[in-house]
């Protein structure tokens, strides 16, 4: 029997028996009929027993904006995954905080993707854009994921750090880490080997932090944006909350790019109808890159727990309960979205979408991560006729990264 058939048939369940924080569904892309079945059954559906323990899967667009929209009775805090952190590194970080201390934390280095610092990086963005596609191997077949999507975003996470450059695969090699928990987000790595890459992660940027203290240097990079606020200049004394907002900066600068940019290459070739119109008028680029996001939808959920009893859509959660609010599954509600599990280049509003999430959470860096793919798309269209996927994808096992480790395809030039 292979794996694939150790999935049980959605349609034919019990319906308490779904639980959507299985990690092979993603593994396996076979989530679709799970979400369909409670969007359209159960909507705001208990699990009394799972990998991660009891947990509420909220599965509608306009539930999910509510909870989102509410941190008064969904609270962020201890944690945004749908597993519990475990004792041995006990992160925390802005995005599982409610304001006013996330507030406080996330406007000190909000101004690294302010629209004037987002537009001098354009052209260092096309630079390093131009020197990867111009030095792929045209005619053999390659990982697409390794040559292009994880170079162009390690690259940018090294400047966003000022990190030096010949170590950036230290920042992927950390960022997977920090996602990749059995416990966290039902992943495959091991937990000894997390434990110490993310101990290294830590030591190796608090040298960085006291290297650049009071070093005058005005470089509007991370670091030096945290040790400028007067609310996080001592961050680096509390290794815990420094090392969470290091993981939530490097995955949240990584992994939405990394995902579109291996995404939006097999779903062209999921669709070629729509390469076609890509083809005939490169001016939807944009417009792409906001579908690409969301029909990848790159972190598929964000946990909430809440305050308090509450009642919502006729159920009682209560207080001290997960809810998860599942965006993958709110960017395919067909509710909110005509042809949601279509993809469709020309939708009429395609920024509406949930993989930023909603209200004060809403990510910090969606711009930088749509200018990045916009750059990618407008070279590729310059250079290559057609980027060909030859071989089923690879896909990361996890519920909270929706990513692809393997892409083989082949450039054919114009």
């Amino acid at each position: 029997m292979n794996i694939a058939e150790q999935l049980p048939n959605a349609g034919m369940m019990a319906l308490e028996d779904i639980d959507v924080s299985d990690s092979r569904l993603y593994q396996q892309d076979a989530w679709r009929p799970y979400f369909e079945r409670l969007r359209n059954e159960d909507p705001v559906h208990y699990v009394a027993d799972s990998q991660f323990g009891p947990f509420w899967s909220i599965t509608r667009w306009e539930d999910i904006v509510a909870v989102d929209s509410n941190f008064e009775d969904f609270s962020s805090e201890p944690t945004i995954i749908i597993g519990d952190l475990g004792e041995d590194l006990p992160i925390r970080q802005f995005i599982a905080m409610d304001p006013p201390k996330h507030d406080v934390q996330r406007r000190a280095v909000q101004g690294v993707v302010a629209p004037k610092n987002l537009a001098e990086m354009e052209s260092l963005i096309r630079s390093r854009v131009v020197e990867i596609l111009d030095n792929l191997p045209v005619g053999e077949t390659f990982n697409w994921v390794e040559h292009v999507s994880v170079n162009l975003t390690t690259q940018m996470l090294a400047t966003l750090f000022d990190f030096p450059f010949d170590e950036r695969s230290k920042l992927t090699y950390w960022s997977d880490l920090g996602a990749g928990s059995p416990e966290i987000a039902g992943g495959d790595v091991d937990p000894e080997e997390r434990v110490a890459g993310l101990q290294e992660c830590l030591e190796t940027f608090t040298r960085i932090w006291r290297e650049r203290k009071d070093d005058g240097v005005e470089t509007l990079d991370l670091i030096r944006m945290l040790q400028r606020d007067p609310n996080t200049e001592n961050m680096v004394d509390d290794p815990m909350e420094f090392l969470g907002n290091l993981l939530l900066l490097i995955i949240g600068g990584n992994d939405t790019t990394r995902n579109s940019a291996s995404a939006g290459v097999l779903a062209l070739n999921q669709y070629p109808a729509e390469y076609d119109k890509l083809r005939a008028n490169p001016d939807l680029i944009p417009s792409m890159v906001s579908e690409v996001i969301r029909w990848q939808t790159p972190l598929m959920h964000m946990r909430r727990t809440a305050n308090k009893d509450v009642e919502f859509q006729g159920k009682t959660i209560r207080k001290g309960e997960k809810v998860v609010m599942w965006y993958i599954s709110g960017n395919h509600d067909e509710t909110a979205i005509e042809n949601a599990n279509s993809f469709i280049i020309d939708r009429e509003n395609p920024r509406k979408h949930m993989s930023f999430g909603f209200g004060v959470h809403r990510c910090m860096g969606n711009r930088l991560a749509e200018m990045q793919l916009r750059v990618l798309w407008e070279e590729i269209m310059q250079r290559f006729s057609k980027i060909e996927v030859v071989a089923e994808p690879e896909r990361v096992q996890s519920n909270f990264v929706r990513g692809i480790s393997d892409l083989q395809v082949r450039v054919h030039p114009l």
